[in-house]
């Protein structure tokens, strides 16, 4: 291979990394970030899977770049990632669904403490008795 190509892989290689890393990022900040479950479940699915399929092709380009013999690490965890990752942000939404979470009032905070308000005037979460007699009626 001749040094201008060696640059021009080393520097595709850095560009997926730094892709990668963004991505984990975004998806990692979106999950602290976004106010309630069913945004904080599409950023990191989406970003965190992109940027995790980022940094593993840049691990399968730095691996056929040294020459050294392919392993199917790398390519079984980008297989499991891309089937796991979708399937289990669909089940918890579905769960999420089920359970009517977009209905429920906010959890009191520290905040709430400090000011003074009452806990108790919090109306209680639903059980699952009262969801199944919701879903019968």
């Amino acid at each position: 291979m001749s040094p201008t190509m060696e640059i021009v892989f080393e520097i595709l290689l850095s560009a997926l990394l730094l892709i990668g890393s963004f991505f984990v990022l975004v998806g990692a900040y979106s999950l602290v970030r976004l106010p309630d479950f069913f945004r904080r479940l599409h950023g990191p699915t989406k970003a965190s899977t992109l940027g995790v399929g980022c940094l593993l092709a840049a691990s399968i380009g730095f691996h056929a770049f040294v020459g050294s013999d392919p392993q199917p690490r790398e390519l079984l965890i980008t297989v499991f990632l891309f089937i796991t990752a979708p399937i289990g942000a669909h089940l918890m939404a579905k769960a999420a669904l089920s359970l009517r979470v977009d209905t429920r009032p906010d959890l009191p905070t520290a905040a709430d403490d400090d000011a003074g308000t009452d806990v108790s005037d919090v109306p209680p979460r639903p059980d699952a008795r009262d969801i199944a007699e919701v879903r019968d009626a």
